[in-house]
């Protein structure tokens, strides 16, 4: 370990030579000067981690060399050594950023444990700031992966706004990770001590919605049997992160304003008026300004939402980051389903970087842990990947009713557009929550 440095300033030569030998004994490092002008020239060539300096001396005082040392690194420990230990000066000495003063004559002993002290406070200190980059640093979720230009812009917007309570907007496609993003500002916020509270609202009906979100009172509905806890109540210090916000009806887009603007609301089939303190982070793979110019989305309420952007690139947009996912992704399913694949064979991850991947890294996911099954050694190969020349089986059982018919249709647009459901909806010129009913209706599954 390097030793400590100090720089002795003292214009009598019998203090100097004592204390150099007081501290070589004690494994510092010294140096000397018999003034202030030399000790600025010294100082000047080489840093020293403390400065013993006699108060009075000719030319230059020790509280003149203190101002100008300060000037140069004002990290640097200064004590002053005094015959004269005047109230008034003492004051002086610390107002300007000495650390301590001592008294001749000289204890040793009280001498080294003040210096002692001084620098065992410096090390603490930096050992601090240390510690507080690296607290500053993103923590990133464990699917937040990637190195590309576009993924460090990310990373960089991350760590702007998770630093105050501004509502966010992600937008990008199904699959691209806005979640995992939601959930890097949640965990890098003051926040990050209270939950984060998901609520994919393309997935439930206006009902379902407005009680999801509120919560309900016992016997408000049929089948409330008891009062529940709405998200926004359960997110009180924390998080709502809105998912698919543009898939909400009219209505509900009437009381998210008013819960955005006033941090109030009533559960369900209830009178008491309900306060929650929580940030909102809201996502979207739909253009919601062209809804906001068809009347489908509220345009105040728009931008309400959209007051900081982050857009998701699609992976087919990051393809240096496909091979970082595609090994995390070994890794991950090598770990759960207790396998030993290390490699993706040469024309493996040539089709896995030029694929388009429509479902993003969602899809990609799902492909190696498909690889990860059928495979059988050590390197992923391209008959492992679910997808490599094959066409899409196409489903048709005969049936040629309406109802089958209609089935079969749904299935096969599907399937075409890797289960994305808003894309899927919009070439079938129906709504998300309609969508998702003829699925449930027809009990519809992805291969």
């Amino acid at each position: 370990m390097e030793a400590n440095s100090i720089l002795i300033v003292d214009d009598e030569k019998i203090v100097r030579e004592s204390l150099c030998h007081w501290f070589e004994e004690e494994g510092y490092k010294i140096d000397t000067a018999e003034d202030a002008e030399n000790a600025l020239k010294v100082f000047e060539k080489q840093k020293y981690d403390l400065l013993l300096v006699d108060m009075k001396m000719p030319g230059m005082s020790g509280l003149e060399l203190l101002e100008k040392i300060k000037e140069i690194d004002d990290d640097c420990i200064f004590i002053l050594i005094t015959a004269y230990a005047s109230v008034p000066t003492a004051i002086k000495a610390l107002k300007n950023g000495a650390y301590d003063y001592i008294t001749k004559p000289i204890d040793p002993d009280e001498l080294e444990h003040i210096v002692q002290k001084a620098i065992s406070q410096k090390k603490l200190q930096k050992e601090n700031v240390q510690l507080k980059e690296q607290i500053n640093e993103i923590i990133k979720p464990d699917n937040l992966i990637g190195e590309s230009r576009q993924m460090k812009k990310i990373y960089d917007l991350i760590t702007t706004v998770s630093q105050t309570d501004t509502t966010v907007m992600i937008r990008g496609e199904s699959g691209t990770g806005k979640e995992l993003v939601a959930k890097a500002i949640h965990i890098n916020s003051k926040r990050k001590y209270f939950p984060i509270i998901t609520v994919n609202c393309g997935a439930l009906a206006e009902t379902l919605l407005e009680s999801e979100l509120f919560g309900h009172e016992k016997g408000a509905f049929t089948g409330a049997h008891y009062r529940r806890k709405g998200k926004f109540e359960m997110a009180d210090g924390g998080t709502i992160f809105l998912d698919e916000i543009g898939s909400v009806s009219s209505k509900m887009q009437i009381e998210l304003l008013r819960v955005i603007e006033t941090k109030q609301f009533t559960r369900v089939g209830g009178n008491e008026n309900i306060k929650s303190d929580f940030r909102i982070i809201a996502a979207t793979n739909e253009p919601l300004e062209t809804l906001v110019k068809e009347g489908k989305f509220r345009e105040d309420l728009y931008y309400r939402l959209n007051v900081f952007t982050i857009f998701i690139p699609p992976l087919r947009e990051r393809r240096d980051d496909i091979p970082l996912l595609a090994y995390y992704f070994i890794n991950k399913f090598n770990a759960a389903m207790n396998k030993n694949t290390r490699n993706i064979s040469p024309e493996a991850l040539e089709f896995l970087v030029n694929y388009e991947w429509p479902g993003n890294v969602r899809e990609l996911e799902n492909a190696m842990e498909r690889a990860l099954v059928v495979g059988k050694s050590d390197t992923v190969k391209i008959d492992d990947l679910p997808f490599h020349v094959t066409p899409r089986p196409r489903f048709d059982d005969g049936d040629v009713s309406l109802s089958s018919v209609e089935k079969k249709h749904i299935y096969n647009v599907l399937e075409d557009n890797n289960w994305h459901i808003s894309k899927s909806a919009e070439l079938l010129k129906i709504d998300r929550i309609t969508l998702y009913n003829k699925i449930n209706k027809y009990g519809l599954r992805k291969n």
